[in-house]
């Protein structure tokens, strides 16, 4: 049986071009979405930041109904099939990390909320702008990680190790006041 060219994966393809991620693209299937932040990482500009930003508001939301057990259960979670779908979508897009997908942001900054709640507004700002600065900037060993591991780990694990080092920071500057 042939198939129709048309309808060929082009993310299997090597010569493939990279798929621009788009809400058509995201509505594809129900794990772009996921990937994509629920559209956060489809912002023009700094889709990083928006997914950041995305993962706050939606750790306001669920803190109240979610205790620190149920949390820890859904970053694990969520580490652990992000790092599959995040892979998925970024296969797709035939981009080995791309900036839409942002569901690590997410993931990561739960994880650094959770570990300074109770805080107050400034300091989850605080904890939001190191995290940012961490995930940009990538400094050693965040950058080794981010060149060296692929595929959805890769995409969620450099993540983890900037929400580590938020925390670092975080717990340093709590040691010294």
């Amino acid at each position: 049986m042939q198939t129709d060219p048309t309808l060929a994966d082009d993310a299997s393809r090597p010569s493939a071009k990279p798929r621009r991620a788009s809400a058509r693209f995201m509505l594809t299937h129900p794990l772009h979405m996921l990937s994509l932040g629920f559209g956060s990482g489809l912002s023009p500009i700094a889709p990083g930041t928006v997914g950041t930003l995305f993962a706050w508001v939606s750790f306001i939301v669920f803190n109240r109904h979610l205790t620190v057990a149920e949390w820890g259960a859904l970053i694990v979670v969520g580490f652990v099939a992000g790092c599959w779908f995040t892979g998925f979508t970024a296969k797709k897009m035939g981009i080995d990390d791309p900036s839409p997908v942002v569901w690590d942001e997410i993931v990561a900054f739960w994880l650094v909320l959770l570990l300074v709640t109770p805080a107050t507004f400034t300091g989850q700002l605080w904890a939001f702008i190191v995290f940012r600065f961490f995930d940009m900037v990538k400094p050693p060993p965040i950058r080794y990680f981010d060149r060296r591991l692929k595929g959805g780990f890769g995409i969620m694990f450099d993540d983890l190790v900037a929400a580590f080092f938020t925390l670092l920071v975080i717990a340093l500057w709590r040691m010294t006041v």
